[in-house]
């Protein structure tokens, strides 16, 4: 399965500050549910709260009545993709350095961070953490001396290799910072006299706060006594906006990279029902990422949409284990079949992507046993063949089935009848701009890549591809 990575907010000049960041991280969870963290400043004063697990678990009443005070707040949901599931990993990451107080917020993965590291450590830096967004801080440090904020965090940026959207708390400053390929999304936005900022703008849905622009690739925004100022932080480089916000990762009901999540997916689904005809007696998804591609696949071929298979919305990611007898207890106890919808039927399953293959073959060995007859699948992107080093948490080619299988040796491992992957054609037809993607994780055609990887497997690789 594929792992949420993380999400941002902040907010600028509100009363309630803290409070509003709460709901801006509740709003996103999806992104990230491992840790969760926000600071504020009052102007004087810097405060945090952050704890391991979902919004809700890490803050009450009294952190955001009481305890998180000032009208300046950052806020961060984390799924780590660099770092282990430790509490000093999370969100954000808190400093004081030459009378300034920092809190960074960051959602990415950069590529150098090893070299980075040991550049740090051999000139005498101690790190706290093992994630890579330290990494910012160190170098904002070094590259301080005395001077101007802005231009040290442009040097840092200068200086790293990789995908990130950051939030910088800096006393009286809240910036904005964007790689120059634009990986990751981060939105600007106004509620009332205050500036708000979020990985996603269903977060602004939730405060009533107006969308104003994405904060563009390689731009910092400095927001500072109600003044906006933007900046740039290097040479412009191609885009190459991640296409799995739009495939899987963001809430269909936010605007992502200036597209509307939902009617991308439906129009995944439209191309993909052009691209590969199959008669069935429905059309099905898997939820709740396959919902709105199967709503498109069922429209553009006229198949009626049943769903088919019912989620357990109240599941998070922690539960009581199984003991080792009830197997498959993880799929079952997350999505369930109606099963007088399944005997005797011929069904068509639309699905977002495959990238391991091994939670989708027991829910299909799930259909046979209650009689389908025929099960064929749709799914609404190209074969995830490369892996990913900006922020997906599918980082080993070991980990890939498409790797090193064809589409019918898949749909053999599977247990299916019939086969199908949106072509990358088919993807690029789906969004608006599509030379300003990513899609590095299909095509092997990566924008950078980390020094000394020659796509060469390692020992996990070739254990992990056993399939």
């Amino acid at each position: 399965m594929k792992k949420e990575y993380c999400g941002l907010f902040g907010i600028y000049n509100h009363s309630e500050a803290a409070r509003m960041a709460y709901f801006g991280l509740y709003a996103q969870q999806h992104r990230g549910q491992e840790s969760a963290g926000i600071v504020t400043w009052d102007g004087s004063k810097i405060r945090e709260q952050k704890g391991m697990g979902l919004v809700p678990d890490v803050f009450n009443e009294r952190h955001l009545g009481k305890e998180l005070k000032g009208n300046v707040a950052v806020g961060h949901i984390r799924y780590s993709t660099t770092g282990a599931s430790l509490i000093r990993n999370a969100q954000p990451f808190l400093v004081r350095f030459g009378g300034m107080h920092m809190a960074l917020a960051h959602n990415g993965n950069l590529i150098n961070t090893l070299e980075l590291r040991q550049e740090l450590e051999a000139q005498g830096s101690i790190f706290q953490t093992t994630n890579d967004s330290e990494l910012f801080m160190h170098l904002i440090a070094r590259y301080m001396n005395g001077g101007n904020l802005e231009e040290a965090v442009a040097k840092a940026c200068a200086k790293v290799k990789g995908a990130y959207s950051m939030l910088l708390l800096a006393n009286n400053k809240l910036i904005a910072i964007k790689d120059p390929h634009g990986f990751r999304p981060l939105s600007l936005g106004r509620v009332g006299d205050s500036y708000v900022l979020a990985s996603e703008t269903c977060a602004f849905d939730l405060l009533e706060a107006e969308y104003m622009r994405s904060i563009e690739p390689g731009e910092m925004l400095v927001i500072e006594d109600k003044c906006v100022e933007s900046h740039s932080i290097g040479e412009p480089r191609p885009k190459r906006q991640c296409i799995f916000e739009l495939i899987y990762f963001a809430r269909p009901d936010s605007r992502v990279f200036g597209e509307t999540v939902y009617d991308c997916r439906k129009c995944m689904g439209k191309v993909l029902a052009r691209e590969a005809e199959v008669s069935g007696d429905f059309v099905m998804p898997f939820p709740d990422s396959g919902v709105f591609a199967a709503v498109g696949f069922a429209h553009e071929s006229g198949l009626p949409f049943e769903a088919a298979m019912i989620r357990n919305h109240y599941v998070g990611r922690t539960f009581i284990q199984p003991s080792q007898d009830m197997r498959d207890f993880s799929t079952r106890v997350k999505i369930n079949p109606v099963k007088s919808m399944i005997r005797d039927k011929k069904l068509l399953i639309v699905d977002d992507s495959i990238v391991r293959g091994t939670t989708i073959r027991s829910r299909v060995k799930k259909l046979r046993e209650l009689g389908a007859r025929e099960i064929h699948m749709r799914v609404s992107c190209p074969p995830i063949r490369f892996p990913c080093f900006y922020g997906i948490d599918f980082s080993s080619k070991g980990e890939l089935i498409a790797a090193y299988n064809d589409v019918d040796e898949i749909a053999r491992f599977i247990g299916l009848d019939s086969l199908h992957y949106l072509t990358i054609e088919g993807l690029r037809n789906s969004v608006s701009n599509p030379d300003d993607f990513c899609m590095a994780c299909f095509t092997g055609e990566y924008p950078m890549k980390p020094e000394g990887w020659a796509g060469k497997m390692c020992l996990e690789d070739e254990v992990a591809v056993s399939w």
